[in-house]
């Protein structure tokens, strides 16, 4: 039972107990009394149930496992998101990147980010300047 359905079975719960109880309140106040009783404490176990069916099957639900970020090759960058400025070469420089007009998206995670060859450079988001050049 997914998590939508045990919403809408709580609330379908509740709403019918209202009106139950509305209803025997206009027909009848002393018979609606123990109906009441009786109604709160189903309603509360039903609601313990179904806390505690949530709990589980959040708990046990698998996680997402972590980004894999390498960097093996001489003067290598890599980064599990994303990388502003950088530069592996001798003597260049990293300028500040342009400011984004929106904000990227987060990588994925269990994604594998991998800079292998010299000077390479990998990001698992956006990589805003990048120099690997001699200047």
């Amino acid at each position: 039972m997914g998590s939508k359905a045990v919403l809408w079975t709580g609330i379908g719960l509740c709403a019918a107990g209202a009106v139950g109880l509305v209803v025997g309140g206009l027909l009848d106040v002393d018979a609606a009394d123990p109906w009441a009783s009786v109604a709160g404490g189903a309603a509360a176990l039903i609601g313990l149930a179904l806390t505690l069916y949530v709990l589980v099957t959040q708990s046990s639900a698998p996680t997402a496992a972590a980004a894999s970020v390498t960097a093996s090759g001489e003067r290598s960058v890599a980064a599990g998101g994303n990388i502003g400025s950088v530069a592996t070469g001798d003597g260049s420089t990293a300028t500040a990147p342009p400011a984004p007009t929106t904000p990227a998206p987060p990588p994925p995670p269990g994604g594998t980010v991998t800079a292998s060859g010299d000077r390479s450079i990998a990001a698992g988001g956006d990589i805003g300047n990048a120099s690997t050049g001699d200047s």
